[in-house]
């Protein structure tokens, strides 16, 4: 409660919480609030690419399909991309980090290394290399996405693991003989929680972006999905004209993305209190 107090009296934190709490409730509610959940997957050549009006707010696609019903439909899209992903990442980049803070020695260096490799190159071109190497597919793009996102929170956790394994309670548990996967497991890991919080809320944000950027470039979702960055890919070849296509799939994901960040930022600054210090 404390830390949800602290969240809210930051206005902009605050305001990235209110835009994640909106597309939950708007992934929740999708079958229900979307004005046309049926057609939203069928083709309607007759009323194709019609602008935003009253019987559609959102207008149509090159296809005929109520932009507005498959913008809150692919909002479900997202946040499962988004949550597998992330959760994906951190079933493998968690127990890493934890074996390579607390052990010494070459294999645990090696991990670091193989994590460093990684993190130096750009996630979105090895997602890229990654899914031109499986079938296209949203399960591709979510695999990728997992297989590249992991180091970021190894090398979190493992400068988690290696500040607290000097802490004196870590010290005062081993005097006591527990042992190691008891240590890290039940002491050290839930210390380490909030900064891997913090990781993965920036991570989802980031996630949706790249997400959409492969499903832009022909690697992510395929037709008929509602998702948004495929909608921004097809409304290339109807710009200028459809102007609504592309703009309201574009604000969609430009507004989950800065929610997440917005969250992020505000959870980052409640985990570190020197940041909060040194901004008064």
């Amino acid at each position: 409660m404390r830390a949800l107090r602290l969240l809210l009296r930051d206005p902009v934190a605050a305001l990235g919480l209110a835009l994640v709490l909106l597309a939950l409730l708007v992934a929740v509610l999708a079958p229900w609030i979307a004005p046309y959940p049926e057609d939203a997957f069928e083709s309607h050549l007759l009323q194709r690419l019609r602008p935003p009006s009253a019987e559609f707010p959102f207008g149509t696609d090159n296809l005929g399909r109520d932009i507005l019903s498959r913008v809150i439909l692919g909002t479900q899209g997202a946040l499962v991309v988004a949550v597998s992903v992330v959760a994906g990442s951190m079933l493998i980049g968690v127990p890493i980090g934890l074996w390579a803070g607390w052990r010494e020695g070459w294999a645990s260096e090696a991990l670091m290394r193989i994590t460093d490799i990684f993190l130096a190159v750009p996630q979105l071109i090895l997602a890229l290399a990654l899914g031109q190497l499986m079938a296209p597919g949203l399960g591709t793009a979510m695999a990728a996405l997992a297989l590249t996102y992991w180091p970021f929170f190894a090398r979190t956790v493992h400068a988690e693991t290696r500040r607290l394994r000097g802490a004196l309670f870590v010290d005062a548990l081993a005097g006591l003989g527990a042992s190691t996967p008891r240590i890290l497991l039940l002491h050290v890991l839930p210390n380490a929680a909030p900064a891997i919080l913090v990781r993965a809320t920036i991570g989802m944000g980031f996630t949706i972006l790249t997400a959409a950027i492969l499903g832009f470039l022909g690697v992510g979702a395929a037709p008929p999905s509602p998702d948004w960055g495929l909608a921004v890919s097809e409304a290339r070849q109807h710009l200028p004209e459809a102007w609504w296509f592309p703009t309201f799939p574009g604000l969609a994901i430009l507004l989950l993305v800065l929610g997440f960040n917005l969250l992020g930022d505000g959870l980052r600054d409640i985990a570190d209190p020197r940041l909060r210090r040194s901004r008064r």
